[in-house]
């Protein structure tokens, strides 16, 4: 079953009744309900939204992300479940025990896997592709050769026709979309790595101490294509991105659902992301020695 995304950029109080989110507007319009079952992520937008504390547990219960946004309506928390899995302690003590030559390993899959689905979409608008599709096959052990920035010069150079375009967290537009979007991703993955009982702090080659979610910045690499998939058809076909718009908010809240390639089978992103995380930990118990991604296609 696809989960749905809510998101509420109008002032409005949350509460919940008989497993449901009931939203109670600030005017006249009558109240909603919508089962929690059914909710994968809910963003909280704006500042005048209140959230009862019983139903934040619901979400928490059903391993529903809540993500809340800054005064710049730009995501900046995410609140996940302490407990995601029935095994977790056991999961976690694999994830931690991971040798470096295991992680090594698992990061080299994770480049190669980004490159490909780089260059694809590329391919995709009719650009030029072969040194990313040379550079995603020879990827070695932990990246030794950084092929995964020598990709992204490309990349970034051919993705957009704008003139000296640089991916960079405070450049030019679409890089405000680029932020936004990757944020959405980041916390569908979280959300993944916590259902399959792993830290998403811990990560295989992410290791900032000041970073909270290295494992999800690992992971979400192969899925960022996807963004960039969604971003570009708006430079293409959108005037003014300029400010992040409502309109354009909804476009990117259809990352969650977009439909991806993965193990041959056609899924949901969301759906996606808890293939890829149950089988990274299958990796950490020594199950399986390959993580499943996406495929751009």
């Amino acid at each position: 079953m696809i989960k749905r995304t809510l998101f509420f950029g109008n002032p409005a109080y949350l509460s919940t009744k008989h497993e449901q989110l009931v939203i109670a507007f600030t005017d006249d319009k009558p109240d909603k309900t919508v089962p929690i079952e059914d909710i994968g992520m809910v963003i909280l937008e704006n500042p005048q939204i209140t959230i009862t504390n019983g139903l934040l547990a619901k979400l928490n219960n059903q391993k529903v992300a809540v993500v809340t946004c800054n005064g710049q309506h730009l995501p900046n928390g995410l609140l996940l479940p302490i407990h995601g899995h029935t095994e977790q302690t056991e999961r976690i003590k694999h994830q931690l025990n991971a040798s470096l030559p295991l992680k090594k390993n698992l990061w080299q899959q994770t480049v190669s896997a980004k490159i490909q689905n780089q260059a694809c979409l590329l391919e995709d608008k009719g650009k030029e592709n072969k040194r990313l599709q040379y550079l995603a096959k020879n990827v070695n052990s932990g990246d030794t050769g950084n092929h995964e920035a020598q990709a992204a010069a490309i990349y970034w150079q051919n993705i957009f026709d704008i003139p000296e375009f640089n991916r960079h967290q405070t450049g030019i537009p679409p890089n405000n979309l680029l932020n936004y979007g990757y944020a959405i991703l980041r916390a569908v993955i979280a959300r993944a790595l916590v259902s399959s009982g792993l830290l998403p702090h811990v990560g295989i080659w992410h290791r900032n101490k000041y970073n909270a979610y290295c494992l999800a910045d690992d992971i979400m690499e192969p899925y960022r294509p996807f963004v960039d998939l969604i971003v570009s058809h708006i430079v293409d076909t959108e005037e003014d991105i300029t400010q992040l718009t409502t309109c354009l908010k909804r476009e990117l809240l259809q990352i969650p659902v977009l439909d991806v390639i993965i193990d041959g089978q056609k899924s949901p992103l969301m759906v996606a992301a808890s293939r890829t995380t149950s089988s990274l930990f299958e990796c950490f118990a020594g199950i399986s020695r390959k993580i499943i991604y996406p495929e751009y296609g």
